[in-house]
């Protein structure tokens, strides 16, 4: 089984590279995050003709997540409960036995902003979720865009972003207080190439200089980190004509 996830930043301006990237990679499941479209704008037609079903849940201009999937999802879920809150950030349906979570986790603007308390208070409403959830499915994945990078290894410089947005210390203690619930970062898995990363800035040159920081990640609980037999980034889609910002991450279960 393969499960992806993507921050395309506009499926409307990224559709056609969704689409060549269903075709080519097959994935059994895929996670979008920043789709930013409204639920009527949804493009279902063309997905269903690359093969994939949709789930959505958008809003204009900002924000929205999807999952693309060969077969229905059942179990529906779209937000996290008690937690109020009008983004669309959150979308999780079950494929077979497998729980599938797909989160865009907020950005924090900086951590001085009220955006940066609404990011920490939102990744404990997650955490606390997440507790409910692994003990109800065993075969989980919460994958997303977090807007973390974990450890000085995601990060193309640690001392610049040293107390910054996405590698501060609060953030990254609330992406380990997840991971300890149960879950595993399939990415650390398997022997990575050093530098690794999954976002790179448009601005500076980031991606040709490879001033990058790895903040798109599948997470899984025990059963299925198991079975885990790749998790690869496709940088690839990095390089087509206005890409997004972003590179989608893949895993490979043995299930």
């Amino acid at each position: 089984m393969k499960i992806a996830t993507w921050n395309v930043n506009s499926l409307k301006v990224r559709l056609q590279h969704v689409l060549d990237w269903l075709a080519l990679n097959q994935p059994d499941v895929l996670c979008l995050q920043e789709t930013k479209l409204q639920d009527e704008n949804f493009p279902i037609e063309e997905i269903a003709a690359a093969g994939y079903q949709t789930i959505y849940s958008g809003q204009k201009t900002y924000n929205g997540v999807a999952l693309l999937s060969k077969q229905p999802g059942f179990e529906i879920v779209s937000g996290i409960p008690d937690l109020d809150d009008a983004q669309k950030r959150v979308l999780g349906a079950v494929y077979g036995d497998v729980r599938v979570i797909c989160v865009y986790v907020p950005n924090g603007q900086h951590v001085t902003s009220e955006k940066y308390q609404y990011k920490l208070k939102w990744l404990a409403a997650l955490r606390d979720w997440m507790r409910d959830m692994l003990a109800k499915h065993q075969k989980l994945v919460l994958l997303g865009d977090f807007n973390i990078a974990p450890e000085e290894c995601d990060v193309h410089d640690p001392k610049l972003w040293e107390g910054q947005v996405l590698f501060s210390v609060p953030e990254r203690e609330a992406f380990r207080e997840v991971l300890e619930l149960g879950l595993t970062d399939s990415f650390r898995l398997f022997e990575q190439a050093e530098k690794s990363f999954t976002w790179w800035d448009y601005r500076m040159m980031a991606f040709r200089r490879n001033m990058g920081l790895r903040i798109d990640h599948i997470l899984l609980s025990g059963d299925l980190a198991k079975t885990c037999t790749a998790c690869v980034i496709d940088k690839a889609t990095r390089r087509l004509e206005r890409p997004s910002d972003h590179a989608p991450v893949m895993v490979e279960l043995g299930i």
